[in-house]
């Protein structure tokens, strides 16, 4: 009988998903993002969450959600539902008690009680659901005593390494006394143990900085294996603390080791410290032990870029040699490089799976976005991050990160386009300073052989090469690293069905854009047949060529295609009904585009402004007013202006994600022409006196406008608001910014400068 134990690193590589459930309190307000992302009152969740494919899902069984109030008014109601239609689906829950939170309102990180009392809770859910095997009691506990005790970020607070030391302790000790008590229901429990795995680098004068970053990274972790004792290479520092050595030496005496241990990885993870603080952006500059000193990731800094997670599993499996899982993988970035950056980290967790390294699992993260990151979730300003799923639309919509995930999961070749195309973590356009050399012993092992966008990229043709749109589309995808051509009517006459066929034979797009067309709406009136001939034969003409060789189509339409008789903004929903030529062209061009290709994106949209042409409303408006001229306006015809780069950003997106049908795109403000100069010359400090209003009938036109064309949505806002685009443009006016790839390339956790102290080598 063969009584030997599977190899587990013969098995495949698993895909997990995880949900972010941080309920962190800043002072006396909590910030619960399930609250916030909806997943609280939508059950249906979890068929979408199955249908990636996912083996298991970190879920939130939270304390301060089920118990705020203590164990005897618990309302255990949400996870009776919750965890068996994961146990039906076939998705092993691992289940947090804790995310980043400080338990209920009554205890706090540097509560003795903390640890007690989650340990009851621990015991009662293991009590509820004695069949759960996997844990995580607390997240990222070293990271969260971090925010909390030294940063000052989150409750309670604290900007010391007393209150630090005594937050990771307390949260330690609450993980070892919830697995006991788990352990005493359920003995086969595991323990899945959580951080944020970084590492600091420096120049030589900061060495000791580094070394102790790089040793105090450990912390959470050495704790929980019984690493930490007198011998400890930062021990001095934590007794210098005030901590009693007792409190420390009970994980020695009580070792309760990972039964996985979850690292996870951001852009921000590794940092670069540089004593020459004064080359860096001020927000990034700080002291250590009263020198200044900048610290910042080193992908924004390091002129060739480290190699990511793949040398860091090797020292986590180096020092512990206890199974790994990528718990965390997720970047805030436009959509191509959230599908890079999982296929970085899902092919170093495979490359270190061949080199012994036993990876078991890559966890997307998160499965319905998350709000606030950027913030460090410290505001509740509504800045929101998707994942998988995107949760702006009435149900959450699947995005191209599920559709890889379900290759991924399948075990299926990954086929889509854009990942050929690297990371902006890894293009040239990264820096914020002057570039640093890298140093010798870090770019020895840099990674190398990620593709980049090339003759072998199949591309995105964009047409319009003359018009605003599409040379902002060739800007941005230059930025974005998507591979593109932009094509006058010379190279493609989209009217022509043997010109769109050579074009398709000779580049074999994946994706076309028609940004071109008849444009001019008064003389469309005079102009009938060519104006039918751009807006509708070729549109037509496209949508049947790129059906026949799949390709997906986008194509623009107008808030034109309304007759203006209501008053609230119109949706993709209501009947079209245009009072003009053009209008007609353009209500005539979306029923033909879908009825020949059903896979085609549609995007209505109106009034364009931006920083890269100059014949723009809202620019001729600041710019007259602004030499003390008169500038004459509609007072009487509302529409929603809409911001070109967050349009061709949010249509990239989507692109990406193959949507189809009728999308509204704009920056969601319904105004007058009069009130859109008068905003924006605001914003600008211009003085708005000059402004003349009038009637549209006073202009002449000889197109019929609708009274009110503003454009809503059934479908989702995914444009910013427009006082921010207003105030964007202006700064892009007065700050040019030829480098596009630094647009929508927030990462979160940008974690503040340490207090000024003393470090301690290792």
């Amino acid at each position: 009988m063969n009584t030997a134990k599977p190899d587990p690193l013969q098995a495949p590589l698993e895909l997990w998903g995880g949900l972010e459930c941080t309920v962190n309190r800043v002072g006396d307000e909590f910030y619960s993002q399930i609250e916030r992302n909806g997943h609280c009152h939508r059950g249906d969740d979890i068929d979408r969450f199955a249908s990636l494919g996912i083996r298991a899902i970190r879920y939130p069984i939270l304390w301060e959600r089920t118990a705020p109030e203590g164990l005897d008014k618990a309302d255990w109601s949400w996870p009776d539902e919750r965890l068996p239609a994961l146990r039906a689906a076939g998705i092993t829950p691992i289940a947090g008690l804790v995310h980043h939170g400080s338990g209920p309102r009554h205890t706090s990180l540097v509560d003795p009680g903390f640890a007690q009392g989650l340990a009851a809770y621990a015991q009662a859910v293991a009590t509820r659901y004695p069949w759960i095997e996997y844990y995580t009691p607390v997240n990222e506990p070293l990271t969260t005593a971090r925010f909390s005790g030294l940063y000052g970020l989150w409750y309670p607070h604290g900007r010391d390494d007393r209150t630090f030391i005594q937050a990771l302790l307390v949260q330690c000790k609450a993980t070892v006394l919830s697995m006991q008590a788990v352990r005493r229901i359920n003995p086969s429990a595991k323990l899945v143990q959580t951080d944020d795995l970084g590492k600091t680098y420096s120049t030589p004068e900061l060495h000791e900085a580094a070394d102790f970053y790089n040793a105090r990274r450990w912390l959470a972790w050495d704790l929980l294996c019984g690493k930490v004792d007198e011998q400890y290479p930062i021990w001095p520092y934590l007794i210098r603390s005030g901590i009693d050595p007792a409190e420390l030496l009970w994980f020695r005496d009580n070792p309760c080791p990972p039964d996985i241990i979850g690292v996870n990885y951001y852009v921000t993870s590794e940092r670069w410290l540089d004593h020459r603080a004064d080359r860096y952006p001020a927000h990034f500059r700080g002291s250590i032990g009263g020198q200044p000193c900048a610290d910042i990731e080193t992908a924004r800094v390091l002129a060739t870029p480290t190699a990511g997670i793949g040398p860091l599993l090797h020292e986590v499996w180096d020092r512990y040699g206890i199974p790994i899982a990528v718990t965390e993988a997720h970047i805030d970035a436009n959509r191509e490089d959230q599908l890079r950056w999982l296929l970085e980290v899902w092919d170093a967790s495979a490359r270190a799976r061949q080199a012994g390294v036993d990876v078991r699992a890559v966890t997307v993260w998160s499965l319905l976005g998350s709000f606030d990151w950027n913030s460090l979730v410290t505001t509740n300003k509504g800045y929101y991050e998707p994942g998988p799923f995107d949760i702006r639309s009435p149900q959450p919509r699947p995005t191209a990160l599920a559709a890889m995930m379900r290759e991924l999961a399948g075990g299926k070749p990954l086929s889509h386009p854009v990942l050929r195309g690297q990371g902006w973590w890894r293009r040239p356009g990264r820096f914020l300073c002057p570039p640093i050399a890298t140093p010798e012993a870090l770019s020895s092992i840099s990674a190398d052989g990620h593709l980049s966008v090339g003759t072998h990229a199949a591309p995105i043709l964009i047409t319009g090469a003359t018009g605003t749109l599409g040379r902002a589309f060739a800007r941005v995808c230059k930025g974005r690293n998507l591979a593109y051509r932009l094509l006058s009517r010379k190279d493609m006459d989209i009217a022509d069905q043997h010109s769109v066929e050579q074009a398709i034979a000779q580049f074999q797009p994946w994706a076309i854009i028609n940004a071109s067309g008849y444009v001019r709406v008064d003389d469309a009136e005079h102009d009938v047949e060519r104006c039918f001939r751009e807006n509708v034969q070729g549109p037509s003409v496209l949508a049947a060529a790129c059906a026949r060789h799949g390709i997906h189509l986008t194509t623009f339409s107008s808030d034109l295609v309304f007759d203006g008789q209501q008053d609230s903004p119109y949706t993709e929903n209501d009947s079209v009904a245009p009072l003009n030529i053009y209008g007609q062209s353009k209500a005539a061009a979306e029923q033909i585009v879908l009825d020949q290709h059903s896979g085609a994106l549609v995007v209505r949209t109106s009034a364009f402004f931006g920083p890269w042409d100059s014949h723009n409303f809202v620019t001729i408006a600041i710019d007259t007013l602004g030499r003390g001229a008169p500038f004459t306006v509609a007072s009487d015809l509302t529409v929603t202006p809409t911001y070109v780069p967050d349009l061709v950003h949010a249509c990239l997106d989507l692109i990406i994600d193959r949507e189809c049908g009728v999308w509204h795109l704009t920056n969601g403000t319904a105004l007058t022409w009069a009130a859109l100069a008068e905003s924006a010359a605001r914003q600008a400090g211009v003085d708005a006196s000059r402004l003349e209003l009038r009637r549209a009938a006073d202009f002449g036109y000889q197109a019929q406008r609708p009274v009110y064309s503003a454009l809503g949505s059934n479908r989702a806002i995914l444009l910013p608001p427009l006082d921010t685009a207003i105030a964007r443009f202006l700064h892009m006016r007065a700050e040019p910014a030829e480098l596009e790839e630094l647009i929508h390339t927030t990462e979160t956790r940008q974690v503040p400068a340490e207090p000024e102290r003393m470090v301690v080598a290792p």
